[in-house]
């Protein structure tokens, strides 16, 4: 009896210690009910301000005010995920990615912590958030890969990783032409089924199922991203281009505006290989002059519908800028 009461007792102390080790695994959750903003304010000539403090901002949703509960000043720190393109249609200029992508880590504040992934058929950790510049440096340089494009598992890869970094500032940062596999394959597919005269109108880019859950996910992180878009797969470059071609890429370009415009980044296009320095360089130069805002929405019910935000600053002079708004989920 004594027996079976110290093996029940054993396994139940084992099975308490698996739990808490598992507890110990699981992402840091930031309150799904907060809303976070990284914010950048300008003068009318466009030069970043990064001088305010929490009084000189005010934020509305759905044109009411809210109470800001919390604000970082544009010196705090971020934590960015480094997302690089390693699929079949980078191999002729890898060198080009990797050099540009090191001027990234150049222009980054000395305690920003970055992680490097890259993706193609796999997706890949290279390393793991630090501010340690020789093991980014590193990463960027061994990065490899071809085959196909996992743009959007690749997405939400990077915010499981950013959701272990608890309430720091976040942001990714992704060089990609946008051509996400899948995605492409279900435009294909939808493309086949109409006329030609209705293949222009055909595809619905907002209405992707992958990127619809990608962005819900960066809406309840706060993480901003910053699409770099490789001057690949155009069909423009094409001798003879189909309708069917135009159509797929230019839902997959407004599906990289999509990401920009609701997360609150910016979409930078490169049209020459030998801008791509100088474009990692203005993303990071952009990162460093953002400020964070959190607030509480006074409006609690989770009914699916869009929230439209507005930031306001005591100065009317200057200009914000943040993401437009989110869907209450």
């Amino acid at each position: 009896m004594l027996c079976r009461k110290a093996l029940i007792f054993t396994l139940f102390t084992l099975a308490s210690a698996l739990t808490v080790m598992a507890q110990d695994d699981d992402p840091i959750r930031v309150d799904s009910s907060i809303v976070r903003l990284n914010v950048g304010v300008v003068d009318r000539r466009g030069r970043p301000i990064t001088t305010l403090d929490q009084s000189n901002f005010s934020v509305y949703e759905d044109g009411v005010k809210q109470q800001i509960s919390r604000f970082e000043p544009s010196t705090a720190p971020f934590s960015v995920v480094l997302m690089l393109d390693m699929s079949g249609s980078t191999l002729g200029f890898r060198q080009i990615i990797k050099l540009s992508a090191s001027r990234f880590i150049d222009a980054l504040g000395p305690e920003d912590r970055v992680a490097v992934v890259e993706f193609y058929d796999k997706i890949n950790l290279r390393n793991d958030f630090t501010t340690d510049r020789r093991t980014i440096a590193n990463s960027i340089a061994v990065s490899e890969g071809r085959g196909k494009t996992q743009f959007y598992k690749a997405l939400e890869f990077a915010l499981d990783q950013l959701s272990y970094e608890k309430t720091r500032r976040k942001a990714i940062i992704v060089l990609t032409d946008g051509i996400d596999t899948a995605s492409q394959d279900r435009d294909r597919e939808t493309l086949e089924k109409v006329p030609d005269n209705e293949v222009a109108t055909a595809l619905k880019p907002e209405n992707s199922p992958a990127l619809i859950h990608m962005l819900d996910r960066a809406d309840r992180q706060g993480v901003t991203i910053y699409p770099l878009a490789l001057p690949t797969g155009d069909p423009a470059k094409l001798a003879d281009p189909t309708p069917r071609q135009v159509a797929m890429y230019n839902a997959a370009r407004t599906r990289l505006q999509i990401i920009a415009d609701r997360s609150g980044g910016a979409l930078n296009a490169i049209d020459r290989l030998e801008q791509m320095g100088l474009l990692y360089a203005k993303v990071a130069a952009n990162i460093r002059t953002l400020y964070t805002i959190e607030y509480q929405p006074l409006n609690e019910k989770k009914d699916g519908k869009w929230r439209s935000i507005r930031i306001e600053t005591r100065d009317t002079d200057l200009i914000s800028r943040t993401r437009t708004g989110y869907f209450a989920k």
